[in-house]
């Protein structure tokens, strides 16, 4: 490890018990907030979090799709049935 990695990983190793969390917990929010400052490459939360949100949406819509295609389906199954009756 770097010299400065090392510090810093002492930092957060001394830090972290003292509010109640891992040192890697400490880290990865260290690191989270480095991305939101734009000190660091990565997806900020806002992004994430946005990304979170229009995947949820994208698993909705295609569960309706998929009603959707199914109910057509079952009514275009009636319709020919009611044709040939």
């Amino acid at each position: 490890m770097r010299r400065n990695t090392l510090l810093e990983w002492a930092a957060i190793s001394s830090i972290a018990p003292k509010i109640g969390c891992t040192p890697e917990t400490l880290r990865t929010w260290i690191r989270q907030v480095e991305r939101d400052q734009g000190i660091r490459p990565g997806m900020t939360s806002m992004e994430r979090d946005r990304m979170k949100e229009l995947e949820r949406e994208n698993r909705e819509l295609r569960r309706a799709n998929e009603i959707i295609r199914k109910a057509a389906a079952f009514f275009a199954q009636a319709e020919l049935d009611r044709l040939k009756k």
